[in-house]
């Protein structure tokens, strides 16, 4: 099989009162532009705070369906400028921020008039904010283990942690209500519930574990948005909903989820609701990652779906 292309490089990102521009790394597989005309997919990785590492996974979309495909670290992350100096900022940390980011990587590739997007868990936050605002170019939209709502995705997490054993439940509830995370006897229950929702492979990629690694070293921006826990969220993240603006997504729409998916399907039964065009598939061995843990399927329906609209 052939090596597929692969170019990495930097996008000045300028902040308003930043003084300076940051930086957003990219890398895109695939010959690009497509000599074919075949329109690239963007995709916008989970967190918030970890690299796009845990994409890898769909540069073979290239290698099945010749599209190529565009990976980006969001800031504050990855090979991105870090900015740990803004911890806990959150007029800083906003999904604003990221829109804007996303916007300012599409006009430096001159694709904003013609892209497919694809957001994973929290990217799929930032892909319908995204696609809410009708951008023209937007073709397709790829809405992958994400919730339409943070409270109601709180809610349903905590059936899930109710079908834990009941020492792995205690474990992961006293240990978050006393705030010691860093406990051994908490860190092994959290990779029980993680080995069941997060991703069912055993053991896990190396590049899922690259994310983790990536969060321990530098976690401003997901302890902003999110706070440190699993089971509940106390960073401004917490409040955010998009169910009453869904309706306004006019592309093409592809749901993504696992039968054992830590973002329950109910948390994501809004978007099936209320987008016009819309096609969810659940891949019935995976959980949170279902391109990681059935990744031959996934390209298969990605590449079938962007193949179409």
């Amino acid at each position: 099989m052939a090596s597929i292309p692969v170019i990495e490089a930097e996008v000045d990102f300028h902040v308003d009162g930043a003084g300076k521009p940051y930086k957003t790394w990219y890398t895109i597989f695939g010959t690009f532009p497509s000599p074919n005309g075949i329109r690239p997919l963007v995709c916008v990785h989970g967190g918030p705070g970890v690299p796009h590492d845990c994409l890898l996974a769909i540069q073979n979309l290239y290698t099945t369906h010749t599209i190529p495909v565009i990976m980006y670290d969001q800031l504050g992350c990855g090979r991105s400028t870090h900015l740990p100096e803004k911890k806990g900022d959150n007029d800083f940390w906003t999904i604003e921020l990221f829109l804007l980011e996303l916007d300012n990587l599409l006009a430096h590739l001159g694709i904003q008039n013609d892209y497919a997007l694809l957001g994973q868990s929290w990217g799929g936050q930032v892909a319908a904010e995204h696609a809410v605002r009708q951008p023209k170019g937007l073709k397709s939209l790829v809405i992958a283990n994400s919730p339409a709502s943070m409270p109601s995705y709180v809610a349903a997490i905590q059936e899930l942690l109710n079908e834990m054993p009941p020492d792995t439940q205690a474990t992961l509830r006293k240990h978050e209500a006393d705030g010691t995370l860093d406990t051994a006897e908490y860190q092994q229950a959290r990779m029980q519930y993680f080995a069941k929702h997060m991703c069912r492979v055993s053991p896990p990629p190396p590049e899922l574990m690259a994310c983790f690694v990536a969060l321990k070293q530098d976690p401003t921006v997901n302890h902003t948005i999110n706070g440190p826990y699993v089971f509940k969220r106390i960073g401004p993240r917490g409040t955010w909903s998009i169910v009453d603006r869904i309706s306004k997504i006019n592309a093409p729409t592809l749901l993504i989820s696992g039968k054992y998916d830590g973002v329950p399907a109910s948390t994501m039964q809004p978007f099936f609701d209320r987008i016009d065009k819309v096609k969810w598939v659940t891949f019935a061995e995976s959980s949170h990652f279902p391109h990681m843990e059935e990744p031959e399927e996934f390209l298969k329906v990605l590449g079938g779906f962007l193949s179409l609209n």
